[in-house]
């Protein structure tokens, strides 16, 4: 049997393609942690958890005598990149008003 074209069937190659369907991962989420300090005040912890991480002033105040009382509090879990922006505004502010506070994170 030949085809319009002068080819044969015998000469025709078929291309098939098939897609792999792979469901995106999750991100990785890291743990924000605010660390105490002997100079940072409680006013100023808790001024930053209400503007930066848009937390209540009951879970401000919670968050903020973990700090003073354990040494750490931690904020909240966030992907990479906005835990990373969240610690510089903090080293940000912090460093605006005279204060030492220190913000990390760690994988969860």
């Amino acid at each position: 049997m030949s085809s319009m074209n002068g080819q044969t069937d015998s000469d025709t190659t078929i291309v098939t393609q098939t897609e792999d369907h792979v469901e995106p991962a999750e991100p990785d989420e890291y743990r924000v942690i605010l660390l105490n300090d002997d100079f940072t005040t409680m006013e100023f912890v808790i001024s930053v958890l209400m503007t930066i991480f848009h937390k209540s002033l009951p879970e401000a105040s919670k968050i903020m005598l973990d700090v003073h009382r354990k040494g750490k509090g931690v904020v909240g879990e966030y992907t990479y990149d906005i835990a990373a922006t969240k610690i510089n505004q903090v080293h940000l502010l912090a460093r605006q008003m005279g204060f030492p506070l220190k913000c990390v994170m760690e994988k969860v």
